[in-house]
């Protein structure tokens, strides 16, 4: 994969966008836009910055007042998973999802990661999620049990995105593919056995669009199978792969909530990514829904929280910044894993036909977002906007 080739996106206004995008992915420490559940509101990228050829995870964590050091504590102060079902409307039934696989793909190894997803468990009432009940399971890019080296920044994300699909779809089996490093050979490898035995795939990572991008796409291909990607936390301009027509792209909102912890709005995330792809042309499904990119590929396609002011809680106990306990984790990095644990709850294979038809009901995200815009209908700030309702 090759560095983007920056074009003019049809919006006059996306050349602003993109130097504000390059701006942030240089920082690595953002401010948030609204301290909507009063955890923080400055955050920064969990993993280090794309390299070429390699893809970046898209969790920012909450920092503290030095401004640099995450912010943990010894019992969970983000968002739990009954206030995200609240806020959603999504079932709160133990055995939802049962019968479906659900494959998170990350790099590099998280030595904590079923320990970590078992505290966090315990912490808000789950069914255990272990390997000894045949809920968990993890494995190399390869399927075997020789495990790539660690790494504290993707540690993180492989705790958020497990936790957190299991969350949504609690009696769902989770499968962890861990590709032997973040190149986007490893990661399309890890993909592809991910594809062969799960039939929903989350993927928390992306990196800069490229005139070969599409040679990738054949690794979202799989009949039967529906993949999640995360849009990315750095605004326009798109990003890959969730620039993928075979992917349903997941972007970013704030939950505000009120005194007595109902929810008072959802609003479209500053930071959440969107755009249109240099590259990839619009499905037909989505190409009949919107015209802000005219033939090309808009994203995201849908979305849910992801504003690190509104952060999920996460436990992680591989160090991170020297830091171990309870994180306020967000990023589009949470949404994904979210999107694809609702979407098993469904139990429906879900893709672009899918999600431009009738079959989800949406709460429109009209206000907030990124340089695109959260407008009446479809925007490149929320997609169609985010899944309410506990029935498919």
């Amino acid at each position: 994969m090759y560095p983007f080739e920056m074009k003019l996106n049809p919006r006059a206004k996306t050349l602003v966008a993109i130097a504000a995008s390059t701006l942030a992915l240089a920082s690595g420490l953002i401010s948030s836009n609204a301290n909507a559940a009063g955890l923080g509101s400055e955050h920064r990228a969990v993993c280090g910055p794309q390299s070429v050829d390699a893809m970046r995870c898209h969790a920012q964590v909450v920092v503290g007042p030095d401004h640099n050091t995450p912010s943990t504590s010894t019992a969970p102060t983000g968002l739990t998973p009954s206030q995200i079902k609240s806020a959603y409307g999504f079932s709160t039934s133990s055995t939802i999802g049962a019968g479906k696989t659900i494959a998170i793909v990350d790099a590099y190894d998280d030595p904590t990661a079923e320990n970590d997803l078992a505290v966090f468990s315990n912490q808000f009432g789950l069914p255990a999620c272990t390997t000894a009940n045949g809920c968990f399971k993890k494995v190399s890019q390869t399927g075997g049990t020789k495990y790539p080296r660690s790494n504290s920044g993707w540690a993180l994300e492989i705790s958020l995105d497990l936790q957190w699909a299991h969350a949504v779809a609690p009696g769902a089996t989770i499968l962890l593919v861990e590709a032997n490093s973040a190149s986007s050979a490893d990661l399309f490898a890890a993909e592809d056995y991910a594809s062969a035995h799960a039939t929903y795939v989350s993927n928390s990572w992306g990196g800069s669009e490229s005139s070969s991008e599409s040679t990738w796409d054949s690794h979202f291909q799989t009949p039967g199978v529906s993949y999640f990607v995360s849009s990315g936390d750095t605004g326009l301009p798109a990003q890959y792969p969730s620039s993928s027509p075979y992917v349903i792209s997941v972007g970013g909102t704030t939950l505000t909530f009120n005194a007595n912890g109902s929810l008072a709005s959802e609003t479209g995330w500053a930071s959440g990514g969107g755009g249109c792809s240099a590259y990839e042309s619009a499905t037909a499904a989505q190409a009949a829904f919107q015209s802000l990119c005219g033939t090309k590929r808009a994203t995201p396609d849908v979305s849910l929280d992801a504003d690190p002011a509104s952060g999920v809680s996460v436990y992680d106990s591989t160090r991170y910044n020297g830091q171990i306990g309870w994180y306020v984790v967000g990023g589009t990095s949470a949404s994904s894993p979210m999107w694809a644990a609702r979407s098993a709850d469904a139990g429906s294979q879900v893709n672009s036909a899918y999600v431009y038809a009738n079959n989800i009901t949406f709460r429109d995200i009209t206000a907030g977002g990124n340089t695109g815009g959260c407008l009446v209908g479809y925007d490149l700030c929320s997609g169609r906007g985010s899944w309410t309702g506990a029935t498919p």
